[in-house]
């Protein structure tokens, strides 16, 4: 069983379903906890050498995201290799991963 379905059966088990717009949410407020961690311990960027993050808060995003991609029926295995395929094309192309927007 990979991560995506561990996520969507603990969801399921638990009675957690939501819509895609509240796992967002949630996606959001973990994302923005591992923010805040980062941006403290690093002294608000001054010394990037100290950064930490819990590895749960991160485990919590990650949780979150696999919730929404299963709400959206996106297999995460696949949208992440086509990223990977978008970016080998960009650094291909221009020599950056970076979108150039």
């Amino acid at each position: 069983m990979d991560q995506q379905d561990r996520v969507a059966a603990f969801v399921e088990d638990h009675e957690l379903s939501a819509p895609p717009a509240y796992r967002l949410l949630d996606l959001a407020s973990e994302l923005g906890e591992v923010a805040k961690e980062l941006t403290e311990s690093t002294a608000y960027g001054s010394d990037p050498e100290s950064a930490t993050v819990a590895e749960d808060e991160l485990g919590d995003t990650l949780f979150a995201l696999l919730a929404l991609c299963a709400e959206l029926d996106i297999d995460a295995d696949e949208a992440l290799d086509t990223a990977l395929a978008k970016y080998e094309g960009r650094l291909d192309e221009t020599g950056t991963a970076a979108s150039g927007e």
